[in-house]
């Protein structure tokens, strides 16, 4: 428990340190396409989720390996860690907002912080009980979906809120007279 607890906690510094990084990465590739695929390409909150999602993919398969033994129920439970981070950071951005009317980069910081702990906090509980057994494999499919989404809607996004480039919307808006 002990050790799975601090893998736990250095995994929130590694998805928070790697997910800051790869904010720049597609960038610093030249916008390599591949690279963008993993990476945020623009500033959506879309692409903004791929800062937690992807670090804790890899981190999490690292897990799976060290603890598959002892702990039956890691890859499903931070699975759904996984999921239920990635997931709180449009929530947490669209709540704060909204009450504010506008965004605040302290405060989306502050939002990846808290989506990055959640989701390890989440998955760490979830591991120990394993009380999602029964749903192991809705959630990989979930997982799954999630990832193909993210294949996806990198270049070919829907026509929703979540996948607006405020950037653009900026530079649009500055250059009206």
């Amino acid at each position: 428990m002990k050790q799975l607890k601090g893998y736990a906690i250095i995994g929130v510094l590694f998805v928070l340190i790697v997910g800051s990084l790869s904010h720049f990465l597609y960038e610093w590739s030249g916008s390599n396409p591949v690279v963008g695929l993993f990476t945020p390409v623009n500033e959506s909150i879309w692409e903004h989720m791929k800062l937690l999602f992807f670090p804790m993919l890899l981190y999490s398969a690292a897990g799976v390996i060290r603890f598959r033994t002892d702990k039956p129920c890691i890859a499903y439970s931070f699975c759904f860690g996984n999921l239920i981070g990635t997931f709180l950071i449009p929530v947490l951005y669209y709540t704060y907002s909204s009450v504010l009317k506008r965004d605040l980069f302290v405060l989306d910081l502050l939002t990846f912080v808290i989506s990055t702990a959640a989701a390890f906090y989440a998955a760490y509980k979830l591991t120990l009980s394993c009380k999602l057994r029964p749903y192991a494999g809705l959630i990989y499919v979930l997982a799954a979906v999630l990832f193909f989404c993210f294949m996806l809607f990198t270049y070919h996004p829907p026509m929703l809120k979540l996948f607006d480039d405020p950037s653009v919307h900026a530079l649009s808006r500055q250059w009206q007279w």
